[in-house]
């Protein structure tokens, strides 16, 4: 992996810096992981930091149908025969020194997770980065209606209890790994703190859920004392809410599913085999992300 498009000396030093991370891929559900970045950097007016020029780090094709292959292939811009941009899997720090902070945006990487991470904590380290956050998300069997449920992993007890301020429920899991809860770990073991902050969204909303992202923008924004300006996003939230509740109107079947989300959620009911919500998801042509 190449090294940072940065020089040493052109990097300021953060006093306590901390870092906000997101990754498109696995835990991206609604686009809320990149989607609360994004609106971190616009409304912050960050600036272009370094990249990590990770080529070496993802699969640019995969055997198989080309809706499928089309999925890990870098995009190419022609206009009038000619290539005019080529964009290739690109990992982006950006700066808002103010609040002494860093965002981080990137797709998660395929291969070499260990060479990502040793880039990604060494820049970071030597900016004085002493906090890490990567905010996630999932679909599950949770209502529009409602904020979405939060959940966390953290790399020790001194930042289990930092992000309880963000009412978290901590994580009992055991299965795949994402690339969060590897530099988890990795943080653990170079003695820096780390909180894997997930949402769970409605998974019967396809497509990027502006609802969440508000929600999460708001909620790591209070965490982080950051003064960020939402209204635009609470418009669009509004609007997407407003014709969500048009179409359950119309919809019985959809409507007694909300109401049943609803009473789970009210009632703090975990439905975490989801039986015949994931039958109804998958009657209606829909997949849990």
């Amino acid at each position: 992996m190449a090294a940072p498009h940065v020089n040493d000396a052109s990097l300021p030093f953060l006093e306590h810096g901390r870092m906000v991370l997101a990754f498109s891929g696995w835990m991206d559900g609604g686009d809320v992981s990149t989607g609360t970045v994004e609106c971190l950097i616009a409304k912050l007016d960050a600036q272009p930091l370094a990249e990590l020029n990770g080529e070496h780090a993802y699969l640019w094709s995969f055997p198989g149908p080309m809706e499928v292959s089309a999925l890990f292939r870098p995009l190419v811009t022609i206009e009038n025969g000619l290539i005019t941009h080529f964009q290739a899997p690109a990992s982006q720090f950006y700066i808002c020194a103010a609040q002494r902070l860093v965002l981080f945006a990137g797709r998660e990487p395929n291969f070499g997770w260990g060479r990502y991470a040793q880039e990604l904590f060494g820049l970071a380290q030597r900016m004085g980065i002493e906090r890490f956050y990567f905010i996630g998300s999932i679909g599950g069997a949770v209502p529009h209606t409602r904020e979405p449920r939060l959940f966390g992993s953290v790399s020790d007890e001194e930042m289990k209890k930092e992000v309880e301020k963000l009412s978290p429920r901590f994580l009992n899991y055991e299965g795949p790994a994402s690339i969060a809860s590897y530099l988890c770990r990795q943080a653990q073991e170079r003695g820096l703190g780390m909180a894997s902050l997930v949402a769970e969204i409605p998974a019967y909303i396809q497509g990027r859920n502006v609802r969440c992202i508000e929600s999460m923008s708001r909620r790591i924004g209070a965490f982080l004392g950051l003064a960020l300006d939402l209204e635009d996003l609470r418009q669009s939230s509004d609007e997407q809410e407003k014709r969500l509740g048009e179409t359950v109107a119309e919809r019985q079947d959809l409507a007694e599913l909300i109401a049943k989300l609803e009473s789970d959620y009210d009632n703090e009911i975990f439905n975490t085999e989801m039986g015949d919500f994931k039958v109804w998801l998958e009657q209606h042509g829909l997949r849990l992300d």
